[in-house]
């Protein structure tokens, strides 16, 4: 049974992963590969809507995409957003990243490589990992601008697509853990994380929502140095 207490403090997580931009046109736009298929939703929706003249899917599997998505993320990507009425001709298929620093490299070397010139970036990911998609961006590809974006949902319809409500909540305290952490270690820039966010944190991994944090080599949960 969850607690009143930690379902307050998951919509605390969720409200500050999401980065809360406004979609607007952009050169652009890139779809983080994943297990959720509403990226690409939110995809063709953006492209639909004359947002982008052009999508990249980038994402090779993983173990919780490989037995769904055989074909790899970006490509199933690729595929429904076509089944949704995207034409063939403006979307590009980056297949070989595993996670967020790759996704974010390769598809910008793939639209270098093409010739394509790029100010903005439509970035496309999951509701709760728009802030760390952004952090990555902004350390990697500091010269254009980044407008994030997702499927428009709440925090109970995503628990609803997903099923487990403890696996939701798993994943958002692991993502806050990683903008603690990653910046650090050289991997996205460092935000500001307001005290009532990692109040929220702290009681939820002592409360045993722990499944999804980085552990070091002995196995205890890896915290930021400073």
């Amino acid at each position: 049974m969850i607690s009143t207490q930690d379902c307050d403090d998951t919509q605390r997580l969720w409200d500050y992963h999401q980065m809360g931009h406004t979609p607007r046109p952009c050169s652009v736009a890139i779809g983080l590969g994943s297990h959720d298929l509403g990226v690409a939703d939110a995809a063709a929706d953006l492209y639909k809507r004359g947002m982008t003249p052009l999508l990249v899917f980038t994402g090779a599997t993983s173990p919780t995409t490989r037995e769904r998505m055989p074909r790899g993320e970006a490509v199933h990507y690729r595929e429904r957003a076509i089944e949704l009425g995207v034409p063939d001709s403006a979307v590009m298929v980056e297949p070989r990243a595993r996670n967020t620093g790759e996704n974010i490299r390769f598809a910008r070397d793939l639209l270098a490589e093409a010739g394509i010139e790029v100010s903005s970036v439509l970035l496309i990911s999951k509701p709760y990992e728009e802030r760390r998609a952004y952090a990555t961006a902004r350390k990697l590809w500091s010269e254009v601008e980044i407008v994030s974006a997702s499927s428009p949902m709440t925090l109970h319809d995503y628990i609803d697509s997903i099923g487990d409500a403890r696996l939701v909540i798993d994943m958002l305290v692991g993502a806050l853990q990683r903008l603690l952490v990653y910046p650090e270690q050289g991997f996205m820039i460092s935000q500001q994380v307001p005290v009532d966010v990692l109040n929220a944190y702290d009681r939820l991994a002592q409360g045993g929502y722990t499944s999804r944090l980085l552990r070091d080599d002995k196995g205890e949960v890896v915290e930021p140095t400073t």
